[in-house]
């Protein structure tokens, strides 16, 4: 760990296909609810306030520290995420923590369909929270984490669609107290990846490929597979694929278009293969996924 860390390193980081992929916060189950709310002492005391490192294929988690604090190591830096503090994990971003004994707080997890819809719209928050970022922990971030809360430990008929309402006014917050005083922690090398997330959402229903996406960023693509490959562990064609499996997602969870309409929509020419593709990337049907969100 760098500064007061006194060295603390995971060894793990030093091989990408060794990193596990967690569902949730130190699990590896199946994530069990559209929104995950978990107090930082019920899960991180179980594992002796340390979190190996590790990545989360189509989930975002937001990290509030309450008392205590905690070091992490997010994709090969270290620094210390002290009392008052949120941290922001977009997903595939490796992180692990040491947490000091007894520390509170909140870890929020959110699916790829729930981040993407939530800010699809609106590319300011979109761009912030495309990276990592540790921002105070202002009123308007904490009311809202604590609203998530109570809905996520009650029962009703709209429980699922509150926990999304609230989530999508949350990441917003968020990023509106990011672009007022974040901190930016995303290593240098994954800016270059975010430029192609950027230009996959724009060009994701004209069927581009790997080279064409190279062309775009002025690279070859060797460069962008290496590129890939170093930030995300991942071949660039994979990630491309992840990104595209993460709207289908979006559009499967909060639309009414057909499974056909919505291979369509992000360059499928056949419906039965996209349907192949989604279920190779995710282990679920489109149809079968859609149920989640009914």
């Amino acid at each position: 760990m760098d500064g007061t860390g006194g060295g603390w390193y995971f060894s793990g980081m030093a091989t990408q296909s060794a990193i596990p992929a967690f569902t949730l916060f130190g699990e590896t189950g199946a994530f069990p609810d559209v929104v995950h709310c978990e107090r930082v002492w019920d899960r991180a005391r179980l594992h002796d306030w340390t979190i190996g490192p590790h990545r989360h294929h189509d989930m975002a988690q937001l990290f509030v520290i309450r008392q205590g604090r905690a070091q992490v190591r997010l994709d090969g830096r270290g620094f210390d995420l002290a009392q008052g503090q949120v941290l922001f994990v977009p997903a595939l971003f490796v992180h692990g923590f040491r947490f000091a004994k007894g520390t509170e707080g909140l870890v929020l997890s959110f699916p790829g369909a729930i981040l993407s819809q939530g800010i699809a719209a609106t590319e300011g928050p979109a761009r912030i929270l495309a990276q990592p970022l540790v921002t105070p922990l202002d009123a308007g971030v904490d009311a809202l984490c604590g609203q998530i809360q109570s809905a996520f430990a009650a029962a009703g008929p709209f429980r699922a669609s509150l926990l999304v309402a609230l989530s999508h006014a949350l990441l917003v917050a968020l990023a509106q107290a990011a672009a007022q005083g974040g901190r930016d922690v995303q290593p240098p090398a994954r800016r270059r990846v975010a430029e192609l997330d950027r230009l996959v959402v724009r060009h994701m229903g004209d069927g581009w490929g790997p080279a064409d996406y190279a062309a775009a960023l002025a690279i070859t693509p060797g460069h962008l597979n290496r590129l890939c490959r170093s930030a995300l562990g991942v071949s660039a064609s994979r990630h491309i694929e992840a990104l595209t499996m993460t709207e289908a997602r979006r559009l499967l969870a909060f639309t009414r278009l057909s499974v056909a309409e919505t291979g369509y929509r992000l360059g499928f020419g056949d419906p039965s293969y996209f349907s192949r593709r989604f279920r190779a990337v995710t282990g679920q049907s489109p149809s079968d996924y859609r149920l989640r969100f009914a």
